[in-house]
Formats: C-alpha cells, structure tokens, sequence
C-alpha cells in the first residue's frame, strides 16, 4: 500500500528522464500552479507590497532569470500514484516558508525552525487522524510515525474524515496519504500492522528517538506496553479521550521514576488488564484509569448498552476534532518546553459552556 509521493527535479538529467517516462506511461492527471505559488512566494518575502506591484514589477520573471531555470524546471514535480496526479510545487524551503506563513508570529520562525526537527509517534489512527492531520497542517514537526493494523469501515465515517473510496484501506496509510497531499516533505512512516511488542521499540527508536508519543489505541495491553517502552526511553505521552476531552500527559522525559497512567493501576490491575477481553473487563480497567465520575452522562448511559444495542464506545466527529486539535496544541506545547508537567486535564467543551451559563444566568 503506497503512501509515499514521488519527487522529480527535471533539471537534473536522471530526474528528468524519469518524470518524462512516468508522464508517458501512466497519463498522469496534471496540476500546475507553479506561477501562484512564486507570487505567493515573493509576496512572503515583500509584504508591503501588493499582489499587481509584485506582477507590475516583474518579480516572478526576475526569480526565474536569476535561478537560472524555465518555469517548468523549477521547484519539484511531485507524483502521487494512489491518485495518478502529477503536481509541480516549490521547492521544500520555499515550500515551507509560504505553507507555514500564516502561523507566523503565533509560531515564531525561530519555533518552526525547532520543530521542524521533531518527530512524532502516533497509535490508533481514529481519533489519531484528527491529531495527525492538524499537526501536520501547523507542521509542529517533520516527521510522523503512525501505527494501526485497523481499516477504514463505514461506520468509522462517522468521525474519520475520509472519502468512501478509502474504505478497506489501512487506517495508517489513509493518514499518511492525506498528510502526503498536505506536505509531502513531511517524512511519514507507517506501521500497518499496528504496534505490538515485536515493533514498539523500533517505533520510538528507529531513524532517531521520538520525542513525543500519542496513544489513541483501544488495545488496553498495547496502552500498558507502549508506556512502559516510552518510560524506558523518556519519551513523554499524550492521551485525549474524546469524551469530555480528557487530556493525560505523562512527562516520563522529565519524571523517569514516574508510574503510568498517574499511577491509577496497581500491580493486580495491571496483570488483570493483559487478560481483559469481554467489554466487561475492558470497562473495568478504563473505569480506574479514566474516573467514571468525569465521563459524560450520555456516556454512563451508553456503556451499559456495548455489546447488546451498541458495538462499542460513542464517539462524535466534533468531539475527535475538538480532541485533535487540543492535543496538537498541546504537543506544540511540550515540544517547545511551555508545558513541562505531568498532569489530566479536562477541556471538554461542554464543562465550559456549562459554566459560562451559569455565569451568565447568576
């Protein structure tokens, strides 16, 4: 399953005839707009002028001449073959530098700079994708690792934003595609098979060590597991469950000696959750890690239903976009050293607009 575009500078010879082959043999839908994409560039560049004084005064015909290349050879042409659309884009600096100006100053350059350099570990590609997608947006870091042996079904559509054409497809893969067509300089690696504990240290270590990991799976063992190699590596850990929006953050980076999950599961627990398959078992375990008292109402009222008029636990599309966008922020956050504890978090919305009607209505 291929989630990896293709690059071609066709001023280079070898890439050149490459691209020509491929533009013959495959019939490859075209999209240029390499034009818009230098005068957004040099508008970047001159903000105080306008978009006709950037034409008037020829500076996309000065770039051109001065680099030397037709506009044709420049930048890069790149080839998704899971959509068979060759694209013509600017090249990775050039690129980053327009894709990412409209995060400037709330992102400082010298921030971006950092985390550009970042690599990022998410499991469990449902509520996953919203995070992946948004990180990937802001570009909080430049490379993604994702991992879920699940695919796509349509009642995954509910909250995934997927088109129908993906059904079937690896979870893992459907994100690193659409990352792809968002910025293919963003390195993307996938673990289709899902972590388990013949992959998880290759996953936080290989190609350089994570720094930062996001768990979004429901296997409760592999929840266990991937903490306890984030613990021995110090790589810290974000969980949001999108129910009320709880945010845990396990900063094993900082506090080594830290217990997982807030230390909410002793020793018998923890051996009880390797063997937890029924709904009523899994339950029990997420109970003591998540606090029942915190969940909505209308999720105490459904867990009694998993099993008999539902297949599993709820989840709203609003509430995994609300959840992604949240843990992004705070993944931005740590990577930049503004959050440096360990703690839970509540950030559901509805706690908040609860209170600002009973602020409004004293």
């Amino acid at each position: 399953m291929d989630y990896k575009p293709l690059f071609f500078r066709i001023y280079k010879d070898e890439e050149h005839e490459q691209y020509s082959a491929l533009v013959k043999d495959k019939n490859a839908q075209v999209f240029d707009t390499i034009d818009n994409q230098l005068l957004e560039f040099l508008l970047c560049r001159n903000p105080s002028l306008s978009k006709e004084e950037v034409i008037k005064k020829g500076l996309v015909e000065q770039k051109l001449k001065d680099s030397g290349l037709t506009k044709k050879k420049y930048g890069v042409w790149v080839y998704y073959s899971w959509k068979n659309q060759l694209i013509h884009i600017l090249d990775e600096e050039e690129f980053i530098e327009v894709r990412t100006n409209r995060n400037k100053y709330k992102i400082t350059q010298e921030e971006q700079d950092i985390l550009s350099t970042k690599k990022i570990g998410i499991a469990g590609l449902s509520v996953g994708r919203s995070v992946a997608q948004t990180i990937a947006l802001e570009r909080i870091a430049g490379e993604i690792r994702l991992a879920d042996f699940d695919s796509i079904e349509l009642s995954n559509l509910n909250r995934i934003n997927a088109p129908l054409v993906e059904m079937g497809l690896n979870k893992s893969v459907a994100a690193a595609r659409e990352i792809a067509e968002i910025d293919p300089y963003i390195k993307v690696t996938c673990f289709t098979e899902g972590l388990n504990k013949k992959n998880l240290e290759s996953f936080f270590s290989n190609d350089g060590l994570l720094d930062l990991f996001i768990e979004e799976c429901d296997d409760i063992a592999i929840k266990i597991d991937s903490r306890l190699v984030a613990k021995e590596f110090g790589v810290p850990v974000i969980m949001e469950t999108n129910d009320n929006c709880i945010v845990d953050i396990e900063r094993f980076d900082t506090e080594p000696d830290r217990e997982i999950f807030h230390g909410r599961l002793n020793k018998d627990l923890l051996q009880h959750a390797y063997k937890a398959n029924t709904i009523e078992d899994k339950t029990e375990i997420l109970s003591s890690i998540l606090e029942v008292s915190k969940i909505s109402d209308r999720m105490k009222q459904s867990i009694p239903e998993i099993g008999k008029s539902i297949r599993s636990w709820p989840q709203t599309s609003s509430e995994v976009i609300y959840g992604g966008a949240i843990s992004a922020a705070i993944a931005r956050m740590i990577l930049l050293k503004e959050l440096n504890e360990s703690d839970r978090l509540y950030l559901g919305l509805r706690r908040f607009v609860d209170y600002q009607l009973i602020q409004i209505n004293k």
